[in-house]
């Protein structure tokens, strides 16, 4: 029964479908290493990268936000509530949001490698990913390597974002905190200790904002998640947000009038009757 569901799940992300994408932390880290760009095969994701390709030539994108589905949700057409949040926060700073949905950090090098962030130019990226690289069992012996292994895919992709748009400052994202799984705190607090030696202070930031997410020992305050403990909720993003915006007044200015960056993009799954 067991390797039967196991196949079943496979099957399901082989086919790109909602729960897939919207679930960081179902797919175990990959064996490949850690800087290796690997392509996700599904057609959904591949449907996705199109539009996001598509999206880069488009508009004026002075805030580039790369990531997986926590950042995806944020900015995205199949999450109305959240995009309204989204504008609220960020309309007139140019803001576009690049994020896809189960992505791994090798996932997303593929995605940049493959054109997603070439002559775009943005003043600002913000990058958060790596929580789907954790994989859901992870034993205490293995908490180092797995952190090591996971920085370095990280470490890869701030290097490529500096080659792709050399004027961006980076604002690296600590990973959050999640409760859907307790053995992962360990793997984050390491690698969130990891990426803070990252930081320069000047062309790349460190941002941590778990302990406006979650208490000392990682449990999450009320309200900050989904029922799912992971995916950020309302409130949760607003604390991402009023974190991230005297950042912006800072390297861009107060926001415009106008705004410039694309139209938002959705999972292309979701608006399939």
């Amino acid at each position: 029964m067991k390797t039967r569901t196991i196949r079943f799940h496979a099957a399901l992300c082989a086919l790109g479908l909602m729960a897939c994408l919207q679930a960081p932390g179902l797919a175990q880290p990959p064996a490949a290493a850690p800087d290796r760009p690997v392509p996700r095969t599904d057609q959904n994701s591949l449907t996705a990268h199109a539009q996001l390709l598509e999206k880069a030539k488009k508009g004026r994108i002075d805030v580039y936000f790369e990531g997986d589905s926590i950042t995806r949700r944020w900015g995205a057409t199949d999450y109305p509530k959240l995009l309204e949040n989204w504008n609220e926060n960020f309309f007139g700073w140019n803001a576009g949001n690049f994020g896809w949905g189960a992505d791994t950090v090798q996932n997303i090098l593929w995605r940049l490698h493959d054109g997603e962030l070439d002559g775009v130019h943005p003043r600002v990226i913000v990058f958060l990913a790596g929580t789907n690289d954790i994989g859901y069992r992870v034993a205490p012996d293995q908490v180092e390597a797995r952190a090591r292994h996971i920085t370095g895919g990280i470490q890869a992709a701030v290097t490529l974002m500096k080659e792709k748009a050399p004027g961006a400052v980076i604002i690296l994202m600590g990973l959050f905190p999640r409760n859907d799984n307790m053995a992962a705190l360990p793997v984050i607090e390491k690698i969130n200790r990891n990426l803070s030696q990252l930081a320069d202070g000047k062309t790349i930031r460190y941002l941590n904002i778990n302990d406006r997410l979650a208490d000392a020992d990682g449990v999450l305050h009320e309200g900050m998640t989904d029922p799912d403990r992971l995916h950020l909720a309302l409130k949760g993003y607003q604390v991402w947000a009023d974190a991230l915006k005297p950042l912006f007044h800072e390297l861009l200015g107060p926001p415009a009038n106008e705004d410039h960056a694309p139209p938002p993009t959705g999972n292309p799954a979701a608006a399939v009757p």
